[in-house]
């Protein structure tokens, strides 16, 4: 029995580590492969690069916003973003006038910023200037190739109007071939077209673009142009990808150097119970990020901070215990009787302050947007993590390294 609590201690603390370096690098065997943690975690925005744009809803003497016209203009914005492409864009409303923006990775960040930019009604008009159409009479527009011309494939934009729409550009194309139906946005033309022939059955053609991306931005314009109210844009925030990396690497190097230091101070002071806390840990920090890789959760550097701070609340724990253990050993009880009381009697103090954290992470999720509620999130992860491996996992090591009989010391306790 002695033996087998030894060799289960020996085998569990084998399988964490191997599981800390599996989740590092990786693991290749033949065809079986598990890809490293860090490469399965989302990263957010500021530490893989990329722009976030705040806009704000403007109220009109007759018109105010209201809820429904910021979820519609919100849909218009997710329309326009999808439509470039961008993966992983967060657009989320804040208060009740507000609409943050984030494209991250965004390769061509001004690009993304007209695209988001044109943010009043879209109109078709004469060369007089009256309105033929608007934007709330678009069905369908794409970008397409067409060789109609016999000059080869072109980009071009098909359009497809609705019954109302196709009747008022019947009209308006009949009497003015040969002339320019301008397409403004913002009350600047983003196209130009000359009118060929009259076009009567609701579906039409735009050439003239240059580019495939240069007509699926047009398409995109046209399909998204119309917003229920006028956004103002109050700040663009652009993070390079380099930036990003560098703010990355530097956090993670910051959050080993810190694990580093801890793990020697616990196995300075504490002796013995340190040791088997840096294992604890080692196996929290495995749970920590296999729950973000597995719930998809976005990293962010609040993010990281939130479970650098979980982190220091463990090792918390864990003194708390193997103080309460080692004055239930100054008082002359057995070196097991001591870790039985010294957990029970720590218990009900660990409980109630990471219970307080978690109401906080807890508020900041419910009222915070993007990078707090990341913090909120890795937080809480963190905090039930270290809860578990404080009261469960390092009981147990330590249980088992008494039972196997090797531990009769008291100095490897820290006294």
């Amino acid at each position: 029995m002695k033996v087998k609590n030894l060799v289960t201690f020996l085998l569990i603390t084998l399988l964490i580590l191997s599981a800390v370096y599996i989740a590092v690098y990786g693991l290749h065997i033949g065809k079986w492969e598990v890809v490293p943690v860090k490469q399965q975690i989302r990263l957010g925005l500021d530490l893989r690069g990329g722009v976030t744009v705040l806009l704000e809803a403007q109220d009109t003497p007759n018109d105010p916003v209201d809820d429904k016209k910021m979820e519609r203009a919100i849909a218009t914005i997710r329309q326009r973003i999808d439509s470039l492409g961008v993966t992983e864009p967060v657009i989320a409303q804040q208060g009740k006038k507000r609409i943050e923006v984030q494209l991250p990775e965004v390769k061509d960040p001004q690009r993304a910023l007209e695209i988001i930019g044109k943010t009043a009604q879209l109109e078709f008009r004469e060369e007089n200037g009256d309105i033929v159409i608007t934007g709330n009479d678009i069905k369908k527009a794409e970008a397409d190739y067409s060789s109609s011309d016999g000059l080869g494939q072109q980009p071009v934009v098909t359009l497809e109007l609705s019954s109302e729409g196709a009747k008022k550009f019947a009209d308006a194309t009949s009497r003015n071939i040969g002339k320019i139906i301008g397409i403004y946005l913002d009350d600047q033309p983003i196209s130009l077209p000359t009118v060929q022939t009259a076009i009567t059955e609701g579906k039409a053609i735009i050439t003239g673009s240059a580019t495939i991306d240069e007509a699926a931005d047009l398409a995109t314009l046209i399909r998204a142009g119309a917003l229920p109210v006028e956004l103002k844009t109050l700040s663009v925030t652009a993070v390079g990808p380099q930036l990003g990396a560098d703010s990355f690497e530097k956090s993670i190097a910051a959050g080993q150097i810190g694990i580093i230091l801890v793990l020697l101070f616990m196995l300075v002071y504490y002796r013995l119970p340190g040791l088997v806390s840096g294992i604890a840990l080692a196996l929290y920090t495995i749970i920590v990020l296999f729950v973000l890789a597995g719930f998809k959760a976005t990293l962010t550097l609040p993010g990281i901070a939130g479970i650098i701070l979980s982190i220091g609340m463990a090792v918390d724990a864990n003194v708390i215990i193997f103080e309460r253990i080692k004055e239930e050993l100054k008082i002359g009880k057995t070196i097991r009787a001591a870790i039985d009381s010294g957990f029970r009697r720590a218990f009900l103090t660990i409980f109630d302050s990471n219970i307080t954290t978690l109401i906080a992470a807890g508020v900041l999720f419910y009222f915070g947007t993007g990078p707090i509620k990341g913090f909120a999130v890795t937080l809480s992860i963190g905090i039930l993590s270290s809860m578990f491996t404080a009261i469960v996992v390092t009981r147990l090591l330590l249980k088992m390294l008494v039972g196997s009989n090797m531990i009769k010391n008291m100095k490897l306790f820290g006294l």
